[in-house]
């Protein structure tokens, strides 16, 4: 399915010197509130849509040591953007989080996670339609899984939403990072990240989503 970033992409990679064909290790995008990196770290790995945007919102949250845009949770092994914008491998756009777990909860970064995407919409997320846009939350264990269930649940029982929740609760599968150009995207281009997110209607969507909720979104 050709969908609206794929098109913004395409469009747009002939003029950015910084997008080459290149499939080079990812330029992790560290946050630059931590001096230290702590010694102990976790990772979550979730799917909201575009991984662009999913990145710009993560790196805002205190705790947040590090994020790698990339795909999982499909068949195909290294797989690229363009042949998971085909919407044949399975794979997800994700975004792995490295996060510090004295500072923000696993649990903290699902109720922020919930606030940043359409967790109604199961055709895609936003302009975005395709099942490598849909959202999804993947879980290292048990114990994760079991508080993503109950976050997810919660979410339902709240009556904050108008329409059911549709994100699944996957267990973890191989990730591997998206092309050095997508990583730190919003960064490294500032005014071809604002005006996808914009003409994307992404914030705009949010807000209608959360509306029932004062908290919605901050």
């Amino acid at each position: 399915m050709m969908n609206y970033k794929t098109l913004f992409f395409t469009s747009s990679v002939a003029l950015l010197a910084s997008c080459s064909q290149s499939t080079a290790a990812p330029n992790v995008a560290e946050s630059e509130r931590l001096d230290t990196k702590p010694e102990i770290t976790k990772t979550i790995v979730v799917a909201g849509g575009c991984f662009w945007c999913v990145e710009s919102d993560f790196d805002k949250v205190d705790g947040v040591v590090a994020t790698i845009s990339g795909y999982s949770g499909g068949h195909v092994d290294n797989p690229t953007y363009k042949q998971v914008s085909r919407e044949d491998t399975g794979h997800y756009e994700v975004l792995q989080i490295e996060y510090d777990p004295e500072t923000v909860s696993f649990d903290e970064l699902l109720t922020y996670y919930w606030r940043h995407v359409d967790p109604t919409d199961d055709g895609g997320q936003f302009c975005d339609r395709g099942d490598s846009y849909k959202t999804a939350i993947f879980v290292n264990d048990e114990n994760e899984q079991q508080i993503a269930l109950k976050s997810k649940s919660d979410l339902e029982n709240s009556g904050v939403l108008e329409a059911p929740v549709v994100t699944p609760i996957l267990t973890a599968a191989p990730f591997y990072p998206a092309e050095i150009y997508h990583q730190n995207y919003y960064k490294k281009n500032p005014l071809r990240y604002r005006y996808y997110r914009s003409s994307c209607g992404r914030d705009k969507r949010i807000e209608q989503v959360w509306a029932n909720n004062e908290t919605a979104h901050k």
